[in-house]
Formats: structure tokens, sequence, C-alpha cells
């Protein structure tokens, strides 16, 4: 404490002003003649020392060799961070030749001491452990060179300060500069392990744990959008099952019909899947090689893939969506209507099935960024912990080259002993840092096996159990009438299951830590016992035995010893909280940059949204026409499309967020390493002159100009990165428009088919008017014309409904024929195949019980009811399929019935047909429509509604003419205009 207070004085010094130092005159010739003597003096008495052998030569020689004598050892900073200890090599690699140029030459004593000893070392080691036990680079050699925990406590803060003069002539040199072309590949160059999960990265060497978490969170927000995209197809599946129960409430769920649509909708989903998986693995496998190490220009590429796949397969999906209406109106026979009302309800639904998925996937991603914090915590705490024993190492190595040395001033120990004494502690203290970290590789990485195991086993059994508890849920709400219920249910059952999952992986995570954690303290009490065995050793056996002092001394040497490691170790303590705290605050604001990310990219959607929906609207603004059903299922698919768009981009931009970061985690490292190398000067810098302080407040300022350098860096990159988000943002952005514009050409299309059916059927009506006005008036229009017309016309129908009869008969006397033949040849086969097994199990019948003969009879029963059934349902669809045609049939020979009296009539009142052709082109349709077939609509027993609809493309073609039901009306109101031609025949002729 002495000497601690007598240093602390001597740096209090003040320094004096230009005016007290100036020279007096008077003074001049003393100090001239006092300087030469001492001069000559001191040149006596190097000779002498230069003939005699110099002790404190010796000394020095011994300092030099304890420089070197860990080279074979990893060092704490080697040991603690493998990728900093090699970035740092890299930045220094410019200065080693120059550095070791300056270095003094060794002893050839030194050297012969070394290979007696059997410690080899590299002659020209740029980090020369010191005397003390520590073994951090000195700041003399450039400031670029970060001090960790392990800076020697007892090392003179002048010393390090010093060093920022040399460093700031190198600053053209430092490793924080703008990036170039040159620094982005060596950015993208860096190589990291590729874990499959968090414990893994806590028991592997040289490792940065830093990349290595950032890249789990990127594969988290995959599993995330895997997650919610099966959850999106299962939603899409009750949907469609409910806009089917609603749309034909006379069926039933388990029929046929909704099976197959059903069954054809899962295919897809699932061959959608499928695909896109392969994609996926192709992808992952596609560049990883032999070697687990993965490049960061290699994780960028992937995840660029992995967009464009995740894009197409949301293509794909809204395709198939707008499929299904073509689907049931093609393979389905369903009405053009009903398959529209399907499309649009189905539709809404899906709008609010995104608005659920898209809040989950907010709060997943927030989830899974307090996930990775987390692990960022517990990965630097076993790094601590490892660092532990090393801190240990150092200090007890300083406290006992103390003692040694101190001995050795006082002449109870040569230098000789006390170098190989000294040599003995430090191989035997860091050959137990070995042990130490071999041990903790090698049962960490059993410990971290097994609890993967257990893990893997309990994820099975949940996900076994939350696969039966939805399909209870299924068939509970099977059958609600609430829609928005069932959905919202569902997507809860599904975020609890999700949260479920990823609790239970946390879970795990903590439990491999706290193992690990659990191991390294245990190693650590193991290591310190055996450090205490070696204190033992050398102060109470091996000091007596060499020097011959007491067992009281040696015992109050060995306490003095420990109670200076101790205190050292305070230091070693205090600054440690010091580093955490700073690792906090780092935690801070790594979390504040994550938030405005995630606040930008809100916004971002929000322009984006108000942008294509603004488009939209001032599109159907312009075009107009369309009617309000047509406008409404434009902009609810649109919605549809856009949210699922807008929440695909979320998700890319958390991705393009961690790249960000993993691009500018060496940075970040460096910088917190200046910071902890200031906190350190700080601390351990109580007493300055004005000298040091100014090279303290210049170190200031490199922290300050670092983390300046860094934003700008760090803006640079993430404006490189956000173009990369744009540009798929308007790649989806197209896909969008493309989807857009085929709806709005559909829905123009369907309009201007309704709108000439609607002009075609007011124009023959006029003309029908017109032509009954003509045939009134004409001259040559007689009764008996009139009567032989209306005779022939009945005829015509009468035979086509004779015909239509008579093939209906004999379509549904075959149809007969054939499922008589079916059920006798079914018959045969019941009765014929279990004759031999009725005989044997004739014999077990009698003797088994009578409830299980019941059982097997009632099973027989309902299988043949089954089968029964089943046939009998396929002939009615037989029956229905053959009326359907045969009703087209019928309604062709009605029309043209229909067309050939008009024909006739027309040209018995001398009413060319060509006038009515120019009339009808005056009104903007030709006749044509007249020879045109018309569709058949479905019968009104099905619902579906008699109006045609103004954006329906499947209705392509005029409206279909007056039905059979409707001919006798209209054959009676024809009848009727001939009577009213006879009489005005007859009124014209008394006339």
């Amino acid at each position: 404490m002495a000497r601690d207070a007598a240093t602390c004085g001597s740096d209090a010094r003040l320094q004096l002003g230009r005016d007290a130092a100036r020279p007096v005159p008077a003074l001049l010739v003393p100090a001239v003649l006092l300087g030469a003597a001492l001069g000559l003096g001191l040149g006596i008495w190097l000779g002498c020392r230069a003939v005699r052998p110099r002790p404190r030569h010796q000394k020095d020689d011994t300092q030099s060799l304890l420089q070197n004598l860990e080279s074979n050892v990893q060092t704490p900073p080697e040991a603690g961070s493998p990728p900093r200890r090699r970035k740092r090599e890299a930045q220094t690699s410019k200065d080693e030749a120059a550095l070791d140029e300056c270095r003094p030459p060794f002893n050839s004593n030194i050297t012969a001491f070394a290979l007696k000893a059997k410690v080899v070392y590299p002659i020209n080691q740029k980090f020369r452990p010191l005397a003390d036990g520590s073994s951090n680079p000195s700041l003399h050699e450039t400031l670029k060179q970060a001090v960790l925990p392990n800076q020697p406590v007892e090392a003179s803060p002048c010393s390090s300060l010093g060093s920022l003069s040399q460093a700031e002539k190198d600053d053209c040199s430092s490793s924080s500069s703008v990036p170039s072309a040159a620094s982005d590949d060596r950015i993208l160059g860096r190589t990291f392990l590729g874990v499959r999960s968090f414990p893994e990265a806590l028991t592997c060497e040289s490792v940065d744990l830093d990349l290595c978490i950032l890249n789990l969170h990127l594969k988290d927000l995959l599993r995330l959008d895997e997650a919610l995209r099966q959850e999106k197809h299962m939603m899409f599946i009750q949907i469609l099952k409910m806009c089917l129960l609603d749309l034909l409430p006379k069926k039933k769920s388990d029929d046929e019909l909704y099976q197959k649509i059903l069954s054809k909708q899962r295919n897809n989903l699932e061959e959608l899947e499928k695909s896109l998986q392969v994609r996926l693995s192709n992808t992952e496998a596609l560049g990883a090689g032999d070697s687990e190490d993965i490049t960061l220009a290699d994780v960028e590429r992937k995840e660029r893939e992995y967009s464009e796949q995740l894009i197409a397969n949301m293509e794909a999906f809204w395709q198939q969506m707008e499929s299904i209406q073509h689907f049931l109106v093609d393979q389905f026979k369903c009405s053009s209507s009903k398959a529209r009302q399907l499309a649009m309800t189905l539709t809404e639904r899906m709008i609010a099935a995104e608005g659920l998925l898209r809040d989950s996937q907010d709060l997943h991603a927030l989830d899974a960024l307090e996930r990775t914090m987390g692990r960022v915590h517990m990965a630097k705490t076993i790094e601590f912990l490892k660092l532990q024993i090393q801190e240990e190492t150092k200090c007890r190595l300083a406290a006992i080259s103390r003692s040694l040395e101190q001995l050795a001033v006082e002449g109870t120990l040569s230098g000789r002993q006390k170098e190989e004494l000294l040599t003995q502690q430090h191989k035997a203290f860091w050959e137990e840092v070995e042990h130490f970290n071999r041990e903790f590789v090698q049962r960490g990485k059993d410990l971290v096996t097994a609890s993967l195991v257990r893990q893997a086993e309990e994820m099975t059994r949940l996900t076994l159990a939350q696969q039966e508890e939805r399909g209870r849920l299924q068939a509970e709400m099977e059958l609600t009438a609430d829609p928005k219920g069932f959905l919202q249910a569902f997507h809860e059952l599904l975020e609890r299951q999700r949260l479920m999952q990823s609790d239970l992986e946390e879970e795990g995570d903590v439990g491999a830590t706290q193992a690990v954690a659990t191991l390294c303290q245990e190693l650590y009490r193991s290591a310190m016992d055996t450090f205490q065995k070696f204190v033992d050793v050398l102060f109470l056996q091996t000091l007596p035995r060499v020097t011959g002092l007491s067992q009281a001394e040696c015992e109050y040497l060995k306490q003095e010893a420990q109670e200076n490691a101790a205190l050292q170790l305070g230091k070693s303590d205090r600054f440690r909280s010091q580093q955490w705290k700073l690792f906090q605050d780092l935690q801070e604001q790594e979390k504040q940059v994550w938030m405005e990310e995630h606040t930008l990219s809100t916004v971002l959607q929000t322009h984006l949204q108000d942008d294509h929906e603004s488009i939209i609207h001032q599109v159907l603004d312009q075009l107009g026409g369309l009617s309000e059903e047509s406008t409404q299922g434009i902009l609810q698919g649109h919605e549809l499309l856009l949210c699922s768009a807008l929440r695909r981009l979320a998700l890319r931009g958390s991705a393009i967020t961690t790249l960000t970061q993993m691009r500018l985690s060496g940075k970040k490292s460096l910088l917190q390493e200046l910071r902890e190398q200031h906190a350190l000067e700080q601390g351990s810098s109580q007493c300055l002159d004005e000298h040091q302080w100014q090279l303290l407040r210049a170190l200031e300022a490199r922290v300050l100009e670092e983390a300046g350098r860094l934003e700008e860096e760090a803006q640079q990159m993430r404006l490189q990165l956000q173009q990369q988000l744009l540009a798929e943002a308007q790649e989806v952005g197209q896909l969008l428009r493309q989807h857009t514009e085929r709806a709005v050409g559909q829905a123009l299309l369907g309009h201007a088919r309704n709108t000439a059916s609607r002009s075609w059927a007011r124009d023959r009506d006029d003309f029908k008017r017109a032509l009954m006005e003509a045939a009134t008036e004409s001259i040559y229009v007689t009764s008996a014309g009139i009567d032989r017309l209306v005779q022939a016309y009945y005829q015509q129908i009468g035979r086509a409904m004779q015909e239509h009869e008579e093939r209906a008969l004999q379509h549904l006397k075959t149809l007969q024929g054939e499922r008589t033949e079916n059920y006798k040849l079914r018959k045969k086969q019941d009765l014929g195949d279990p004759v031999s097994g009725g005989m044997a199990g004739g014999v077990q019948e009698a003797s088994g019980p009578v409830h299980q003969r019941m059982l097997a009879q009632q099973t027989k029963f309902l299988a043949q009811l089954t089968v029964h059934q089943r046939s009998r349902l396929h002939a009615r669809k037989q029956e229905a399929r053959v009326m359907e045609q045969l009703e087209a049939q019928l309604e062709t020979q009605l029309q043209e019935a229909e067309q050939r009296f008009v024909t006739e009539l027309a040209a018995l009142a001398r009413v060319p047909l060509a006038e009515s052709k120019a009339s009808s082109s005056q009104r903007g349709l030709s006749d044509k429509p007249l020879r045109t077939k018309r569709r058949k609509p479905a019968p009104r027993e099905r619902g579906d509604p008699g109006g045609p609809k103004d954006d329906d493309p499947a209705s392509g073609g005029p409206p279909s003419g007056l039905l059979s039901s409707k001919r006798l009306s209209q054959q009676e109101s024809d009848l009727g205009d001939g009577d009213n031609s006879k009489k005005m025949l007859k009124r014209r002729s008394n006339l």
C-alpha cells in the first residue's frame, strides 16, 4: 500500500508554468559543473558494470522469458474470443514487420535456459506475456488492439495512454473506415458455424456467437412463415367447407359432392407445399460443402432465393383461389351465380383470416426478437464464465511472480531458481486451463445432445396432442352457424399451440444453458482446487526445500500471495462489472434499433397499401358502368391479395433487418472493445497528469469517432439492403396488378355480354310486336292462313314433346335394366362368396355368444345397405344427367318451332326479314341472335336467380328463350292474336 501511495503521489505532481521554470543566470555555472561531474561518474560506473556480470540484466532476461512463456498455451484473449483474435491479427498484419524490427535481441543465456526447460516459444512473438502472468498486447504497439478483460492490472495507465500518439499516426489504416467494395467483400466473406440450434453454439470452439444467433433468428422467421402458411391453408379449407354448406344447405357435409370439391382443394394445397419444400431444400443444400462453416454472402443469397420461392408459392395460392369459381361451374355443373356468390363469400372470410394471421405474425416476430436477445444474453453469460478461470489464472500467476520476485530481490532465491519455478507454475496452471477447456467442450456437447433429444421427444408428443385437439375442435364446430366465431376460435387454438411450441423450445434453450453453466462452475471449482494444490506445493514444500525458509515464513508468503491475488481479482471483477454494464447498454441500443426498423417497416407497408388502394379506386371510377356487386368483388379480391402480399413483405423486412445486423456485427464488436478499453483505462487511471488526461480524452474522441463511422456505415448498409426489399415490393406489386387486371377484364367482359343479351331480348320483343301489328293490318293475312300456321306450329310442338317423352322413357328403361342387372350380379356375388366361409362360420356362431352374432349380422346388413344406397345414388345421378340432356334437346326443338312460326308469319304478312334485320341493326344488334342457340338455365328449384348478372363471365351468350312451361301461355296469346286478326279482316271486308 505504501508503494501504491508513493506511485500515486509521484503521478500527482503538478506541472510548473513556463514562468516558474525559467533559468536563473546566477545558477548556470554551478549547474554546468555539477552536470559534468555527474556525467563523468556515470561513465565510470557504466564501464565497471560492463566488465562484471550484471544481475539486473539477468532480471530483465527473466522478464523477457516470462513474456514468451505462454506461447504454447492459448492466452486469455485468444481463448475468449477467437474470431476477434483473427480480426485483430488481420488488422495488425501490416505493422508486424516494423514492430518485429524494433524489438531488442534476446540474450543467449535466455535461449539456452528455454531449451533446457523444454519451453518452445517464438522469438518474435507479437503479443508478449508480462511477468505478472497477464498476456495482453501492449497499447505501445497500436491502439487498434482493443483490450479485453485481461488487461494487466499492475500496468501503469500512462503506458497504455502513451500509445495514442502512435495510434493517431496510423489512423488512416483504421478498420472502421467508410466501406468500399473491398470492405464489402471482406464483410460478406466472414464465416461462422452454421449451427441448427442455440445450445450447440454454447459448446463449440472458435465460433462467432453473434452471427450464429442472428442466423438462428432467420431460421425462426422461416419457421414462423411456414406455420402461418399451414394455418392459412387449414383455414381456407374450413372456410370453403362452410361456404359450400351455405350455398347448398340441402346437402350434407359428408355428401360425395362436398368431398370431391374439398379433396381436390386439399390435394392442390399439398402439391403446392411439397413443391415449395423441395425448392427450399435444394436452396439450403446448394453451396453447402463438407464444412459446416458458411459465409454471410451464402446467407444473403439463400434468403433472396427463399423470398422468391415464397412469393411464387403465394401467387400459386392466388391462382388456386381464382380457379374455384370456374372449377365449380365446369366440373360440378354449378350455376354461375352460385359459384360467384361462393367466391365472394370465400374472399370476404379469407380477408378476415389474413387479418388474424397478420396480427399473429407481428406478435410472433416480436417474440422471436425477444428470444434472440435472450440468447445473446445467455451466450454472453457463458462466455464470462469461461473467461473466469483465465482471470483466476492470471491473477494467481501474477501474485506468485511478485512473491518470487521479492525473494529474489532479498537474495533468498537466485534468478535461475526463480525462472525454473515460474516456468513450472506457468506450465502447470495453463495446462489446467487447457484441461478445463477440453472437459467443458466434451461434456458440454454430451449435455447439449441429451437436452436436444429430450426436447425433440417432448415436441413430438406435443405435436400429436395438438393435432388431436384441432380435430376435436373441428368436429365440435363443424355445423356452427357463426363462421366468424369458428374462425376466431380456430385461430386462437392454433395461436395457443404455436406459443406452447415456442415456450417449449425456449425452455429447452434455458435448460441447456443452465446445464452448461452448472458444468462450467463445476469445472471451475475443480480447477480452483487444483490451483490451490499448486500454490500449497510451491509455498509449503518447494520453497522451504529450495530457500531454507521456515514453514511459518513460507505460510506468510503464501498468505501474502493469496491476498495479492484477491486484490487483483477484485480489480478484475470491477472491470467485469463495467464490461457487463456496457453489454447491457449495447443490448438496449440493439432493441431500440430493432424497434425503429419495425416502425419503418410498418410505415412502408401503410404507404404501399394506400398507394395500391388509391390506384384500384381510380381505375374503377374511370371505368364506370360496372354494377355494385362487380365493383365489390373486385375490391375484395384486391384487398385479399394485398393483405397477403404485405404480410410476406413484412416478414422479409424483418429478415433484411437481421442481415443488416449480421453485416455490422464485426464493426460493433470492435467498437464495443474500444469502449471496454476506455472503461478499463478510466477505472484504473485515478491519478493522471495533464498529458495523460489529454491522451484519455483522445481515446474518448476516438471512441466517438468510431461510433460515428459505424452509424454512417450502418445507414449505407441499411439503404443497400432496403433496395432489395423495395425491388421485391415492386415485383409483388406487379403480380398484384396482373391479377387485378384479369379480374377487371373478366368483369368488363361479363358486363358487355349481359348488356348485349338485354339489348338482343329487347330488339326481339320489338320485332315480334311490329310483326303482330303488320300481320293485323296486312291484307294478305287471312283466317285460313293463320289457322294453317297455328296448326303447323302445334303439330311441330306435339311431335317434339312426343319424341322427348319417348326418348326419356327409352333412356329410363335402359338405366333401369342396367340397374337390375347390376343388382342381380351383386346378389350372386354376395350369395356365392361366403358359402364355404359360412359353413365354418356357422360352427363359430353356434359356439360364440349371441350378441357377437347379432353384431356380425348388423355389420353385414349395414354394409349391404351402404352398397345399396351408393348404387341408388349413382343411378339417380345418371338419370339426372340424361334428363338434362333431353331437356336441352327439347329446348332447341321448341326454339326452332318458334323461329319457323315467326318466319312463316312474316312471309304471309309480306313483311320481309331484311327490314327486321335492318331495324335490328339500327338498334345496334343484328338478327343473328334469332338463330343463336340459347343456354339452358338451371331449374328453379335449385334456387338460381332468374335474371343474369352484369359481371357473369360464365353466362356468355344471350339469355334463354321461353321455357316449355311457358309455351302454352305463349301459344294462347298467339291464338288470341290470330282471332284478333280475323276480326279485323272481317271489319275490313264489311267496309
